[in-house]
């Protein structure tokens, strides 16, 4: 049993899952930070972004608009973020598709051609 944990924990799909996980933790602090420090204070100067007050009888739809708005504010992020992150790996698959699609030379059977071709005069 011991020894099936191990080969699963060694797997590759779990340690990447892994490391998932915690960049995903340690980005989840930056985008937080910077939506509650910078892009709020900027909705903030056209009006206020709380709307924790708004009450429809007993309940406190405010707090649920504030959350809402601050779910697309960070959703919108993330998807910029990921955006760009695309637009880098399509350039590195592209200059490594030129690069594999260069003329490497003549293949092994053309030089032993060309040899031939020279010794027969």
């Amino acid at each position: 049993m011991l020894k099936e944990f191990k080969d699963f924990i060694a797997k590759g799909n779990v340690m990447d899952m892994a490391v998932g996980i915690i960049i995903g933790a340690a980005f989840t602090a930056i985008v937080t930070s910077l939506v509650d420090d910078l892009i709020n204070p900027l909705i903030g100067m056209f009006g206020s972004a709380d709307f924790s007050a708004v009450t429809l009888g007993p309940f406190m739809i405010g707090n649920f608009i504030t959350a809402l708005i601050n779910f697309l504010i960070i959703a919108f992020v993330v998807f910029m973020l990921v955006k760009m992150v695309n637009k880098v790996k399509d350039a590195a698959a592209k200059k490594e598709e030129e690069a594999a699609a260069a003329p490497a030379g003549p293949s092994q059977e053309e030089l032993l051609a060309e040899i031939r071709d020279l010794l027969k005069k």
